[in-house]
């Protein structure tokens, strides 16, 4: 009887450009809290602080866990499918809520204040990632997690999913940029070319920013880094197969 084959163990680059791409991501959190708690007096809710509340919660889940809920495919390699899924879908309901609360507090910011809303491109940039970050989750828990949909409409709507994950992080990273330099813009004006100290922090947290950004794609576009598949996923692809082209797994 042959004994069931061992799982196979992550390529050792993967896990140097996993770890890699979470030290840049706490890197990035803490400089944006370093930012927010020294340029800008900090995070409060009833207060003029308010506002800050909003870049916060906007790098910490729509860059930060949403880009560690794309790697979940990566890093748990040899779990049980399911449960991956599940994970992959709870750290983007955590991202969701996370910069729920952002975006409920700009808005609340502003009305306090008496500013305008969605004049800006980077409140239109956010609003769109905002939707179609919502309307992704919608849709993979109803094609990949709800138990009603077929594996043949699961295939087929696999691969616009996980281009429209990579383009939605991609958009969140480059609207978290023109947000940064918004708020730059705003604070210092002309002194912003004069190598203010928080206009020199701010620059570094862009590239910060835009390095994680590029790590977590890099890793998702390695095609040898992809997840492989289990045992009972393989079974399904033949199945699936076997449905669709009429013939058989003894047939090849």
């Amino acid at each position: 009887m042959d004994s069931p084959a061992r799982p196979a163990p992550a390529p050792a680059a993967l896990l140097y450009y996993v770890a890699f791409s979470q030290l840049l991501g706490l890197a990035v959190v803490a400089m944006t809290g370093t930012w927010l708690g020294v340029y800008r007096g900090g995070i409060a809710w009833e207060s003029a602080l308010q506002f800050n509340v909003h870049p916060l919660c906007m790098v910490i889940g729509l860059v930060f866990l949403q880009g560690d809920a794309l790697l979940v495919y990566r890093v748990f390699r040899n779990e049980a499918k399911r449960t991956t899924k599940v994970l992959h879908g709870l750290l983007h309901v955590f991202a969701f809520i996370i910069a729920l609360v952002g975006l409920v507090a700009v808005f609340d910011y502003h009305r306090k204040e008496g500013y305008a809303d969605l004049y800006s491109l980077h409140s239109w940039c956010g609003i769109l990632v905002f939707v179609l970050f919502f309307v992704q989750w919608l849709m993979g828990f109803s094609f990949f997690l709800f138990p009603g949909a077929s594996f043949s409409l699961r295939s087929r709507y696999r691969p616009q999913h996980v281009f429209l994950g990579g383009a939605i992080f991609l958009l969140s990273v480059g609207t978290a940029l023109l947000g940064l330099k918004e708020a730059l813009l705003f604070k210092l004006g002309t002194k912003y070319s004069k190598f203010e100290p928080e206009g020199v922090l701010a620059n570094v947290l862009g590239l910060l920013l835009a390095a994680f950004g590029a790590v977590v794609l890099y890793i998702l576009t390695r095609a040898d880094w992809k997840r492989p598949l289990q045992a009972e996923e393989q079974a399904l692809s033949m199945d699936f197969k076997t449905l669709t082209e009429g013939d058989s797994p003894s047939s090849q």
